[in-house]
């Protein structure tokens, strides 16, 4: 058995959200990949043949650095398909619904602190401004910016807010 053989049907199935006509076999994702290698193959091949003669090779030895250079390229492909099947970025975490503390007044920008990361943050439509040590709740995220409102449960706290609780008391 070649060796990634055993894998090709696994790595497919392991990726699970590739649609169907989307593996590594593909057509769209082959074709995709030999035409952006294609480009670099032709230039071998016309430089080799440009050189040839001033470095004296034979005819066979070009064509032998030219196909090693495709073989190359067909090698690699079981490595490196997944970047040409064209998956969807996705964002590591869903902040839809995600509980945050306010590290700013929000008056319409802020920041926020969500899920252990500092965050811009705006204020969702309709909401009234937000004071520093807050408790939101991300209604939204646009890029890297959270669309936050005031928490309407504020049982939810976080470190965060327990610190800046702390230092309101101090003063």
């Amino acid at each position: 058995m070649a060796a990634g053989a055993g894998r090709t049907g696994g790595d497919a199935r392991a990726a699970g959200d590739l649609e169907v006509g989307q593996g590594m076999w593909s057509g769209r994702v082959l074709a995709k990949y030999w035409a952006l290698q294609l480009p670099a193959a032709v230039l071998v091949i016309a430089v080799l043949l440009a050189v040839e003669d001033d470095l004296a090779w034979p005819r066979w030895l070009v064509w032998a650095i030219a196909a090693a250079w495709v073989a190359k390229d067909a090698i690699l492909y079981p490595f490196v398909w997944r970047s040409y099947a064209g998956e969807p970025a996705r964002l590591p975490l869903p902040m839809e619904g995600a509980a945050g503390v306010a590290v700013e007044r929000i008056d319409p920008r802020g920041f926020v602190r969500s899920s252990g990361e500092l965050w811009r943050a705006e204020i969702a439509r309709g909401a009234r401004p937000i004071e520093k040590g807050e408790t939101v709740k991300v209604k939204a995220r646009c890029r890297f910016t959270l669309l936050v409102e005031p928490a309407a449960d504020l049982a939810v706290r976080s470190p965060l807010h327990e610190h800046v609780a702390e230092d309101r008391e101090t003063r």
